[in-house]
């Protein structure tokens, strides 16, 4: 790239910067006042001109300065050669946060408040999908002799509590059978090949309708059927989100689209869209203004990852706000949370 392209990029970081600080278009006057560029003013308001001619930036009023375009904050996004690390006390700060999360539940509440303070803007977590989530542990409980609890705990930490009720009464020993026969069936597995198990061992248990009743059978098919509602459910289209009355900070930046905005939120798919497209682990995704292809999100930006072990992606996160964002710090804010969800869970 030749130096007076460089150049121009510097103008352009120097004029992203300052739009973001300060929400004013920005003239030639205070870039070179503001900014170390090297460059007279004349050569400044020519690389204006250039830019503005490219469509990287635009002069909102008449004897106006200049703002960023959607395509000169791309052009800045992809250029980003240094994204600011977050300091080993916040860094620390955040892990401690939220590991202090009693559950999954928690430990993304957590994650949606602290990643809403850190960015100001909207932060969304996708709770863990089905599709990666593996049984770590049934319990089976006798509440009564005929009513029982199951108790799933999955490697991603959900917890699954559901109640069956029994058609006659079972003993300890046919209870500690019915546990070891679910235990069997469900440990380890992904929880797709949890529900085909769950099922294939009811039917092979099931006496049929001519057969000799069974009070351990019936309870295995009564179980069974309670266990598939809770297996098949589809929990991966739960979101936890916060922060949202930032956006009220940034009205003015969303040129009067901020109800639609607010409406996309609250019926989530949208959302669950942009967050499913991003499934890269350890990646971080930076969707500017049309590039969210959701007509709803017109004047936002979206910087989303995903989060979970090394081995396993859990869901997605990341946050929402206007084009006008400071994306470096959103960058790492985003990354960090996300490493630490990530370690927290897969953990647990």
């Amino acid at each position: 790239m030749s130096s007076a392209d460089d150049r121009r990029f510097e103008v352009l970081r120097a004029i992203v910067a300052d739009f973001v600080a300060t929400k004013e278009p920005i003239g030639s006057k205070s870039l070179v006042e503001r900014h170390n560029l090297g460059v007279s003013s004349a050569t400044v308001r020519n690389d204006m001109a250039v830019l503005e001619a490219e469509g990287y930036i635009a002069q909102p009023h008449t004897s106006s300065g200049r703002v960023p375009t959607e395509k000169g904050y791309r052009e800045f996004v992809d250029r980003i050669d240094h994204v600011k690390p977050l300091s080993g006390s916040e860094r620390r700060a955040i892990l401690q946060f939220l590991e202090s999360g009693v559950d999954l539940d928690d430990v993304l509440r957590r994650a949606v408040r602290l990643l809403a303070q850190l960015t100001r803007q909207v932060a969304i977590v996708q709770y863990p999908t089905l599709s990666t989530s593996t049984v770590r542990h049934l319990e089976v409980v006798a509440l009564t002799p005929a009513r029982l609890l199951l108790v799933v705990i999955t490697d991603t930490g959900r917890v699954d509590q559901r109640i069956v009720e029994l058609g006659d009464a079972i003993d300890d020993a046919q209870l500690s059978q019915l546990r070891e026969l679910l235990g069997q069936a469900l440990d380890g597995k992904k929880l797709s090949a949890a529900s085909v198990a769950v099922a294939d061992l009811a039917s092979r248990l099931d006496p049929g309708p001519n057969g000799p009743y069974n009070a351990l059978g019936d309870a295995v098919g009564r179980a069974a059927t309670v266990l598939l509602e809770s297996l098949v459910e589809h929990r991966e289209e739960r979101l936890v989100m916060g922060g949202t009355a930032n956006l009220t900070r940034n009205t003015a930046d969303f040129g009067g689209s901020l109800r639609s905005i607010l409406e996309a939120l609250e019926e989530q798919v949208v959302v669950l869209k942009l967050l499913a497209a991003q499934q890269e682990a350890g990646k971080v995704t930076v969707r500017i203004g049309q590039e969210t292809e959701a007509e709803q999100m017109a004047g936002t930006s979206v910087v989303s990852t995903t989060y979970g072990t090394m081995e396993t992606v859990y869901g997605g996160m990341g946050v929402l706000g206007p084009t006008r964002m400071d994306y470096p710090g959103t960058i790492a804010s985003v990354a960090a949370v996300a490493l630490y969800i990530g370690e927290v869970l897969g953990t647990r």
